[in-house]
């Protein structure tokens, strides 16, 4: 949300109006659901459970995950940084939350995501987008459809294609 308006992201393949707030590090505390950065995590850590409701951190992509593994329990969402879109620290960091430490709340692409790496992304254990300003929702969806089956196996298909079946 941005000025009292929702913003609209990608998540599990459909467009909607994201009900999550990014909070600075500085400004006041909201009601309603809020991702905070790690380093507010670590200041304000006793005051943001206590509050109740929905929590997400916002996660550099230089930091490791298995630091963090006691506080997955606390967080519905992660969001995971793509500084710039050559910069791919934050797929691994993905794929290790969801297949190594079995978290199941939402993990987030923010940053410099852009429409092709979505399908890549989504492999990799991400379930929601938000795109760069600049990019088109609607043709983004696009990418998740450009490739009917995928060989290798992954956080979204754990069976390489020989083993599915027909």
């Amino acid at each position: 949300m941005k000025g009292g308006i929702m913003e609209r992201i990608i998540k599990n393949r459909q467009i909607i109006d994201d009900p999550w707030q990014f909070i600075a590090d500085d400004a006041e505390m909201p009601t309603g659901p809020v991702i905070v950065s790690l380093a507010r995590w670590n200041q304000d850590r006793a005051a943001l459970l206590e509050r109740g409701g929905p929590l997400g951190v916002r996660w550099p992509n230089t930091t490791s995950v298995a630091d963090w593994v006691s506080d997955l329990p606390h967080w519905d969402v992660v969001a995971l940084e793509f500084p710039q879109f050559a910069d791919g620290r934050a797929y691994s960091q993905a794929r290790l939350l969801r297949e190594r430490y079995g978290y199941s709340g939402e993990i987030r692409a923010v940053g410099d995501v852009l429409r092709d790496q979505l399908l890549y992304m989504a492999r990799s254990g991400f379930d929601a987008f938000v795109l760069r300003a600049d990019r088109s929702l609607e043709d983004a969806l696009a990418a998740f459809g450009e490739f009917s089956e995928c060989y290798q196996p992954a956080a979204d298909q754990p069976l390489p294609l020989y083993r599915r079946g027909r």
